[in-house]
């Protein structure tokens, strides 16, 4: 299966990348365009410091903002954040707060989300696929 098209890639993707994963390499080279959310380099950063090589990994993760197109939050951002947390509130299945703020950016922006959490599945509308 092709995975061309706009993709947004989840932290898990983006640490599979940063430890060499073949399969990650080789679906981002046939990806037409590479988004990541701001809060996915918001996560990467926390890990970085609570690591034991912090200022080498807050580096990399410099580079790699750098070398891609980071999408942030705003007003529309936020009223798809508002309207997903209450469905998921409704099914009573809840999602950690900053995988609901990348769901709202992928579906925003009509994005797939590339992602290893199988409970991104619980949102409607939301494209997403497994590298």
């Amino acid at each position: 299966m092709s995975m061309s098209g706009k993709c947004l890639l989840d932290t898990n993707i983006v640490i599979a990348l940063f430890a060499d994963e073949a399969a990650v390499k080789d679906n981002l080279a046939k990806t037409d365009e590479v988004f990541v959310p701001s809060v996915v380099i918001g996560e990467l950063c926390y890990g970085a410091h609570k690591s034991a090589r912090a200022k080498e990994n807050l580096a990399r993760i410099d580079d790699f903002a750098a070398s891609s197109v980071v999408l942030g939050c705003d007003i529309e951002t936020a009223r798809a954040y508002g309207e997903i947390k209450n469905v998921l509130r409704i099914k009573g299945r809840p999602l950690p707060e900053n995988d609901i703020w990348i769901a709202a950016i992928a579906i925003q922006h009509d994005l797939t989300l590339v992602s290893r959490d199988t409970h991104f599945n619980e949102i409607e509308n939301l494209k997403v696929t497994v590298w």
